[in-house]
């Protein structure tokens, strides 16, 4: 087994197609075929189930599929270090659910350094993306949250993860509305009165079993629901369809994105703990210590 044939079974999961991969890839498919085929010869494992349709992952080939892309993201981290032309650039990232405060954090560490060069990188992303990337130290610190229904699942993967969580804050539930929605004036709202209208989501689903939200009320039963990936097109959407998000009640009023939204506390007692996390034992760099220390300027609890 070697990084290639890795790399390979990737894009073909990711494409469900052979002729495609082979495309992207920049390898002929019968090279293609023959590589993945060896590759599963050796393990003894059928990786990909092949029809005349195309191929689709068996459950083998997903269970393979989750510890590559583990095993791709680290062989990045160590090409990018030793092997690339920037490995003279200073290096931090951080990796956080979607809060202002966090992104404001990461820019004060960038102003106080200053480095001539460098790459730091901040992923704003779905949780366990989140608790992976600390994990696998592709970050050095990574921002979470959880409320009453996440609590127990989260804490499990932090303790499966090796993470430690640092409380910061408590945040009471609130729903978003576009500032000309009717609805933004209100003083408090009920999520009942909300089911005629469409809830904004952001989607955390991806090809893992675990399902870790970000929001309060992650187990009430939304009539109407919009799952987005992308702020920006969340916002846009709260505003064409009338709809609302549902978060912390924090909104960063120099923030263009976010200065069209008006919050309005939710009736319904949800309250998020939002904290940050850090691989146990871990020593942080000097970005590392710095990011955690603005981070603490927040701190309320």
């Amino acid at each position: 087994m070697n990084i290639n044939q890795i790399k390979y079974v990737l894009e073909i999961a990711s494409s469900n197609s052979i002729r495609e991969a082979a495309a992207k890839l920049f390898v002929s498919q019968p090279a293609l075929s023959s590589s993945v085929h060896e590759l599963e010869e050796e393990l003894g494992i059928l990786i990909f189930a092949r029809t005349s349709k195309g191929v689709s992952l068996t459950d083998e080939g997903r269970e393979f599929v989750e510890y590559a892309k583990k095993v791709i993201g680290q062989y990045e981290i160590l090409e990018d270090r030793y092997l690339s032309d920037s490995k003279d650039k200073e290096r931090f990232s951080v990796s956080t659910q979607h809060y202002n405060f966090a992104i404001k954090s990461f820019t004060n560490v960038i102003k106080k350094f200053d480095p001539a060069k460098f790459i730091f990188s901040i992923h704003e992303t779905k949780t366990n993306d989140v608790l992976e990337n600390v994990r696998s130290l592709r970050s050095e610190v990574g921002i979470v949250s959880y409320s009453g229904a996440t609590k127990d699942v989260l804490q499990k993967l932090l303790k499966e993860y090796q993470l430690e969580f640092v409380p910061l804050m408590q945040r009471e539930t609130y729903a978003y509305f576009w500032k000309d929605n009717p609805l933004a004036q209100r003083e408090t709202i009920s999520i009942e009165e909300l089911r005629a209208y469409p809830c904004i989501s952001f989607d955390q689903s991806d090809d893992s079993n675990v399902y870790l939200t970000e929001e309060a009320m992650a187990d009430f039963d939304f009539d109407k629901l919009v799952k987005s990936e992308d702020r920006a097109t969340s916002m846009e959407m709260i505003a064409e369809l009338g709809g609302y998000s549902i978060g912390s009640g924090m909104l960063a009023g120099d923030n263009a994105v976010l200065q069209g939204l008006v919050s309005v506390k939710l009736e319904e007692e949800d309250p998020l703990i939002i904290g940050y996390i850090t691989r146990k034992g871990s020593e942080l760099s000097q970005y590392g210590k710095a990011y955690v220390e603005e981070l603490l300027k927040y701190k309320e609890l």
